[in-house]
């Protein structure tokens, strides 16, 4: 069940990704990201408020549990690494293409498994290295069908916040791993619904401040905000995309490797969508970049079982 879940989000996010690409065009990057995180505060709020007053029974899926501070200092930490990931995408996702950025998101997996290794002691085998290999290769080669397009991996700044929009990532992952699982596994072992509802919230707060003290006293002299449909689609498929894999990683026996590595899985739609609705170039070369990345997760999936 959890990995037919893992492939449900994975769909969810790549959809993220397109709306994302459409809403940033020629727009201001900090509005468009407060209004998401304000947009998916909305979304929970209601099942915070209910859970509160007793509407929402403690058997419901949606089900927002009280919690202390001993509880929401992990979540604040969850929101710094997530919102700093999200920052560093947005303006990514804004001045690259969306058929750069996918692969490189996809390599994710390989950087949490690295970080499993590093911070868990987990130990990788032959196939788990293959997979790692294969995806530094992809990147490699993504570097040279970036060249045919301007963009240069060693000196291209939106390159860096890619990256570490992704090492963010995976560190959400790897910390997520540890807020999921149970105390007895030697975690925290927190509601997925208080997570995510809050974490949002959190979010929110902070991106407030950082609006109005950053983008809104220079709003006249930078790159203007204009409404987009897609801003709402943002943060619809985003909070679906998280709510099934929170369910997935609290399900047991489920394993945060393989969710994760499905999840990149989101390549695939941000890619076709890159080339059939963006029109964007090079898509020969960069389509044997993202089949590499791909077989580097089928190894990575092999070598996790």
């Amino acid at each position: 069940m959890w990995l037919i879940l893992a492939f449900l989000s994975a769909a969810l996010l790549g959809f993220y990704d397109v709306f994302k690409k459409m809403a940033l065009k020629d727009n201001a990057v900090i509005p468009v990201l407060f209004l998401n995180t304000l947009f998916c505060s909305l979304i929970f709020l209601p099942f915070i408020a209910f859970s509160a007053q007793g509407t929402l029974s403690q058997d419901s899926l949606f089900y927002v549990p009280s919690c202390g501070w001993d509880v929401h200092k992990y979540i604040l930490l969850k929101s710094c690494i997530v919102l700093s990931s999200w920052t560093f995408g947005y303006f990514a996702m804004k001045h690259l293409p969306i058929t750069i950025v996918g692969p490189v998101n996809a390599t994710r997996p390989v950087m949490v498994l690295v970080g499993a290794m590093l911070v868990f002691g987990e130990q990788l085998n032959v196939w788990q290295w293959t997979g790692v290999v294969l995806a530094i290769v992809s990147l490699f080669l993504l570097s040279k069908s970036g060249k045919k397009e301007g963009i240069d991996f060693k000196h291209d700044k939106w390159i860096y916040f890619l990256v570490l929009a992704a090492v963010c990532g995976a560190v959400s992952g790897l910390y997520d791993k540890f807020l999921m699982a149970s105390e007895q596994d030697g975690g925290v072992g927190l509601s997925r619904m208080v997570v995510q509802s809050w974490y949002n919230i959190y979010q929110c707060v902070m991106m407030g401040v950082v609006l109005l003290m950053a983008w809104w006293p220079k709003r006249k002299t930078t790159t203007p905000m204009h409404w987009h449909w897609a801003i709402v689609f943002i943060s619809l498929f985003l909070s679906a995309a998280d709510f099934v894999y929170f369910y997935a990683l609290s399900l047991p026996d489920a394993m945060i490797s393989i969710v994760s590595m499905v999840r990149r899985g989101s390549v695939i739609v941000s890619f076709m969508f890159g080339a059939m609705v963006f029109r964007e170039k090079n898509l020969r070369g960069k389509v044997v970049d993202l089949l590499l990345v791909l077989l580097g997760m089928v190894f990575l999936y092999i070598g996790s079982r």
